[in-house]
């Protein structure tokens, strides 16, 4: 990325007003924004050793042990550590009143909430077709993801496209791919709702489709809207791919969240071969004022397992 360009982020993100100008300029202004609660009122939790620079995400159960089964309990705990932001994958399988409790407790703690999962099938090929049954599951799914965004104030929702098609040509799936992902757009986009691509690697999911940062940003740009984005899974793109800051770079302006995990092992920063330090501090020299869903596992059990993820992004969260 270009001086200019690195520039001209920092002094939009300085001037657009952080959630107002999330409310009131629309998917595309929202993006560069970062995603942002309905409100900024001042936490009441005390963190035990300040706010993390970044806003890395833990899911619900991650500290289970230390903090209990209530999830409004869990983001207590959460924001007492310093964190600035949760995620849950499964946010529209919660019963309605349950979205607005999570919302309402985030409100209150100053917790910004991650994308959720809107549609993420592995097992069958969706995306890649020229069918209306596609188009009438979409429907479906977007229906519940907007309802569940008008309920929390959340904004990103991901989606994987599915399975490729071993019989047909690459660039005819690919066409397919881009205009289904257009009609999502027009559904979404009067919503506020961004959809957010999310590649994963073809070790752990053979089959997919959607692999690589490159594809996800050819994509989005044959798209060209405000509401197809990609989430950067950095767990994923280490084993598909490596060139985890070039290829950040080269993707920024279609990069709406971010994935994280260390790997081997898909676990905490420092239990694998990613130097999550300098990548965070790429990040924050970049001006990314977005959520960082701590979307991995922990590499020891109970309390003793907690407290060493809050430990490792202490130290990956120590840049200069």
């Amino acid at each position: 990325m270009t001086d200019m360009k690195k520039q001209s982020r920092r002094e939009f993100l300085r001037t657009a007003g952080l959630s107002g100008a999330f409310l009131t300029s629309g998917a595309a202004a929202s993006l560069l924004a970062g995603p942002q609660l309905l409100s900024k009122k001042t936490s009441t939790a005390k963190p035990t050793a300040g706010a993390f620079k970044l806003k890395y995400a833990p899911p619900f159960g991650m500290f289970e042990a230390s903090a209990g089964k209530d999830p409004l309990d869990q983001m207590k705990f959460i924001a007492d550590q310093g964190f600035r932001a949760i995620f849950d994958n499964g946010l529209p399988g919660r019963p309605p009143a349950l979205q607005e409790a999570i919302a309402g407790q985030a409100a209150k703690l100053s917790l910004e909430i991650g994308p959720f999962v809107a549609y993420a099938d592995f097992s069958v090929e969706s995306f890649v077709l020229r069918d209306e049954s596609v188009r009438e599951m979409l429907k479906a799914k977007l229906k519940t993801a907007i309802e569940t965004s008008k309920r929390t104030g959340v904004k990103l929702a991901l989606m994987v496209p599915g399975r490729y098609n071993q019989r047909m040509d690459w660039d005819y799936q690919t066409a397919n791919v881009i205009e289904n992902l257009k009609w999502c757009a027009g559904v979404c986009e009067p919503e506020g709702v961004v959809i957010v691509l999310e590649p994963l690697n073809p070790k752990d999911h053979p089959g997919l489709f959607l692999t690589r940062m490159s594809q996800a940003y050819q994509i989005c740009k044959a798209v060209g809207s405000p509401s197809v984005k990609i989430l950067d899974d950095i767990y994923h793109q280490q084993i598909t791919e490596g060139n985890i800051i070039p290829n950040i770079e080269a993707c920024w302006e279609e990069i709406a969240s971010f994935h994280l995990g260390d790997t081997p092992g898909r676990k905490e920063p420092g239990t694998g071969e990613l130097n999550f330090k300098n990548i965070f501090k790429y990040l924050s020299q970049t001006g990314y004022r977005g959520v960082l869903c701590m979307e991995h596992g922990k590499s020891k059990p109970g309390k003793e397992g907690e407290l060493a993820v809050i430990q490792a992004y202490r130290e990956a969260d120590s840049f200069a």
